[in-house]
């Protein structure tokens, strides 16, 4: 009898041990979101969220910024400020100097070579996209971002997965370990690459099957709403607007018709680029079960079409505005659909912007502000024509993204020092109207705390790939064309982004505190309890965190 009631203690002790522990373990899963979704818009201003917000629904950018957490002050702390040093920098909490991704593109100084931010010639495209479409991957990405650190942090166990229409867009935030990322071809169809597997999963085949691009493309592009109500914006088809694949700047759009002239890349240049994405991201959540148990997802999701119609027309044209219009529905129909899928307090999202933009600068310069913009093509002529009168020979390399390259083989050929052949170099630069500052690689080494951008500088600036010159412009200067807009310099109106925290454990609240961009990554590395991205400085925003 004994025997038998030790047998039911211990028994009793093990079964009760087991709901301990399972009790412990779901209470520890439980402390973090089902899901996180990331939002990044590309090219969005901060000023977007005021002056367009008596135009929003209360169910898209407002009930973010009504129940979430908004930081109405932050900031890109390096330059260049482009897409894919955004995307990285947002999700490694890091800046170019340590994780790598300088630009879009840049000339490679260690290579010298071209090199695009995803290129991997060692992958092949997976889908109906061209061969060149998909031999990407993050492998240039050379810190880990805070996606890497989920998918370690539950052994693998937490899926991750990055879209979005470009490429960089999906594949940077995803980072390294991603179960997958997927990106837009000119085909019509998201695609991959081998990096992530061998095909495609079979509900992304049969929604690009399905060709739901020519549902939008279809239908055309026309106003959302009367015309009456884009008053924050310049009259449809003014001079500081660009054509759309080279047919007419004003509305409707013929959106089929500039298809069959071109491809089904179309789409990207129109609102609809948003809507296709966000119904792909439906199908995502859908299939692969994102958020469904206990273990932490992550998908992240960039809005790329608002950077395509930000550099056709301009930040004051009605195309913006209507985008912006219509992404706030998008947004809306997105959370509701999280509500119910997920569940209210469930899932946590945040939203930024990879960068901002500036003002078109011929409309700054008709009323009345000296500025205009800068040809990159005649700047680097006017630099290889002072080289040959100079030095009797074109010493420039390459010239991009602010970044001077000199051709050291020729230089020590000639006999000449390269530190008097940058000084011409900078003296010539300096006397350029547009020009603020030129840069040499040594002073941007030793950054001083006395020169503000300087610091953008250092922070954006690898030794191994950037130039022996960085030149920065005047503030409202441009290297871009007439029309539209474009960004890339540490001024305010390309580095002012919004930042919005909204759901799981997340306390209504608003602060304007100066905050940065690199900030994010390990505020929500503290907020799920895991490691910070290998590379990040660990500054967060304690503001988010309740007490």
């Amino acid at each position: 009898m004994k025997k038998i009631l030790l047998a039911i203690n211990i028994l009793f002790s093990v079964v009760l041990f087991a709901q301990q522990q399972t009790q412990q373990n779901s209470t520890q899963t439980l402390n973090r979101p089902k899901l996180v979704v990331g939002i990044v818009v590309d090219q969005m201003k901060m000023e977007y969220l005021y002056r367009f917000a008596d135009d929003f629904t209360e169910n898209g950018f407002k009930r973010l910024l009504n129940n979430g957490f908004t930081f109405h002050n932050m900031h890109y702390n390096y330059m260049p400020t482009y897409t894919a040093p955004g995307h990285a920098s947002v999700y490694t909490g890091t800046t170019p100097a340590s994780h790598g991704i300088v630009g879009n593109e840049w000339f490679h100084r260690t290579l010298g070579k071209d090199v695009y931010c995803t290129d991997d010639a060692s992958v092949q495209t997976i889908g109906n996209g061209t061969e060149k479409e998909g031999q990407m991957s993050p492998k240039n990405l050379q810190a880990t971002t805070i996606t890497d650190e989920l998918r370690l942090a539950t052994n693998f166990k937490g899926k991750v997965i990055g879209i979005s229409i470009k490429d960089r867009g999906a594949i940077l935030p995803a980072g390294h370990f991603a179960n997958f990322a997927f990106w837009y071809s000119k085909t019509g169809s998201f695609i991959s690459s081998t990096f992530y597997g061998k095909e495609l999963p079979s509900w992304v085949t049969t929604f690009n099957n399905e060709k739901n691009y020519e549902r939008y493309i279809n239908q055309g592009w026309g106003l959302l709403k009367p015309k009456e109500v884009y008053n924050e914006s310049l009259p449809d088809d003014n001079p500081y607007e660009g054509k759309m694949y080279k047919k007419a700047a004003f509305f409707p759009y013929n959106m089929k018709e500039m298809m069959d002239a071109n491809d089904a890349g179309v789409l990207r240049t129109s609102p609809y680029g948003n809507n296709l994405l966000a119904d792909f991201a439906v199908r995502a959540i859908d299939n692969e079960g994102l958020g469904a148990d206990n273990i932490t997802d992550f998908l992240t999701v960039s809005f790329s079409s608002t950077d395509y119609v930000g550099h056709t027309f301009g930040p004051r044209s009605i195309e913006l505005q209507d985008t912006y219009l219509r992404l706030d529905q998008t947004i809306g129909s997105f959370l509701q659909y999280l509500d119910v899928k997920v569940g209210k307090g469930n899932y946590l999202v945040f939203l930024t912007a990879d960068h901002a933009g500036a003002e078109n600068v011929n409309h700054l310069k008709d009323n009345k502000y000296e500025v205009e913009n800068i040809s990159e093509k005649n700047l680097e002529m006017a630099m290889a024509e002072f080289s040959k009168t100079y030095f009797g020979d074109d010493l420039l390399l390459n010239y991009s993204n602010y970044n001077v390259f000199f051709d050291k083989e020729k230089i020590k050929a000639k006999g000449l020092e390269l530190v008097r052949v940058k000084q011409a170099f900078k003296e010539f630069l300096m006397s350029q109207k547009h020009v603020r500052r030129v840069y040499t690689e040594e002073e941007i080494l030793s950054p001083s705390a006395n020169d503000y951008y300087l610091n953008f500088m250092f922070k954006g600036y690898d030794p191994n790939q950037n130039g022996d010159l960085i030149i920065l412009d005047k503030p409202g200067y441009i290297e871009y064309i007439g029309t539209g807009t474009s960004h890339g310099t540490p001024y305010s109106y390309d580095t002012h982004v919004p930042c919005i925290f909204f759901g799981w454990d997340i306390k209504k609240g608003e602060s304007h505190e100066k905050k940065e961009i690199t900030q994010i990554a390990p505020t929500l590395a503290q907020k799920l309890k895991i490691t910070f991205p290998n590379a990040t400085e660990a500054k967060v925003m304690t503001e988010i965190f309740n007490k």
